[in-house]
């Protein structure tokens, strides 16, 4: 009689067999793997060897090995911090205030697009929204500067003209997240509706023509054929959104800092720089943006669960 131990290694055998076949059938296609797999060993596996000196005091002529170990130090160290806590108020505001407002726009979007029956028109919009994703975060921030200065800008000439008093939007503290938030919807909604769309394409299209026997309005061939469809892509668009919700882009809150605005301003992405280059606190600075990673990676694992349980859609 067969032991079930016999059967497991032959199974075992008999998948590895079929992995070397498949690997020898199909070579070409893993070689095209390889420069990827290479790109990401050097520039995102191989950096991960300096994370150490999160927990070592490093020292550059001692080098990263010869560094003493601290431990959970610097992680102490900025939790212990007097500003700590606004720095994490202004991280996760300015996160979920972004995605609040920024995620929806896409989708919205394109679903008003998808519904376009003049394709010029329908083309020129696509354009319209689609240009601002080629303008640089300098040259957005620079438009910002030009556009809102209190003697020279359009929008301070119009609220003058109308009597009221120019406002200093870029050092005004209570206007950094609504610039931040509505330039970035500005820049990045037209991308974002490219991908929605080629969701869209992909809706049969006897479903709509069921829906339009049965006498259903746009709106409702909106709300029951397009939206169920492109589900699926709307979830795992939100799991990456909801797991990257620590990683504030750095360049354009750091272009528009200043001392004025640095209480609503000063994120964790800023505050790495500010301690890691300019004050060269690496090990410090190493320790805070590893912690941000780490709520990144946490918050990815358990959103991708709770949308698995709830939708069946996830990212593994």
């Amino acid at each position: 009689m067969i032991s079930r131990q016999s059967l497991a290694g032959r199974s075992e055998v008999k998948v590895k067999r079929n992995v070397r076949s498949r690997i020898k059938r199909d070579y070409q296609l893993y070689l095209f793997l390889l420069p990827i797999v290479a790109i990401y060993l050097v520039f995102r596996y191989y950096p991960m060897y300096g994370v150490q000196i999160a927990f070592k005091d490093f020292s550059p002529s001692q080098g990263i090995w010869g560094s003493d170990w601290v431990g959970f130090k610097h992680f102490a160290d900025f939790f212990g911090a007097y500003n700590f806590w606004q720095i994490m108020e202004n991280t996760l505001l300015l996160s979920f205030l972004s995605l609040l407002f920024s995620f929806p726009a896409p989708i919205i979007i394109a679903l008003l697009l998808n519904q376009m029956m003049a394709k010029k028109y329908k083309s020129f919009v696509q354009t319209v929204i689609y240009a601002p994703h080629f303008i640089s975060t300098v040259v957005l921030v620079g438009m910002l500067g030009v556009f809102l200065s209190p003697n020279s800008g359009i929008v301070n000439h119009v609220i003058t003209w109308f009597g009221g008093q120019p406002i200093l939007f870029m050092a005004d503290a209570g206007w950094f997240r609504p610039l931040y938030i509505l330039s970035g919807i500005w820049q990045e909604t037209g991308f974002a509706t490219i991908i929605y769309l080629a969701s869209l394409a992909g809706v049969n299209p006897e479903l709509h023509e069921a829906a339009i026997m049965d006498g259903a309005s746009k709106w409702k061939r909106v709300l029951n054929v397009d939206i169920p469809s492109i589900l699926p892509t709307i979830v795992i668009l939100l799991i990456l959104a909801l797991g990257n919700v620590m990683s504030i882009g750095f360049e354009k809150a750091f272009l528009m800092q200043s001392d004025l605005n640095y209480s609503a301003s000063n994120i964790i992405p800023t505050y790495v720089y500010e301690t890691g280059i300019q004050k060269a606190q690496y090990s410090f600075s190493t320790a805070v943006g590893l912690f941000n990673s780490a709520i990144n990676i946490i918050l990815i694992f358990a959103v991708n669960r709770i949308a698995k349980k709830l939708t069946e859609t996830s990212l593994w």
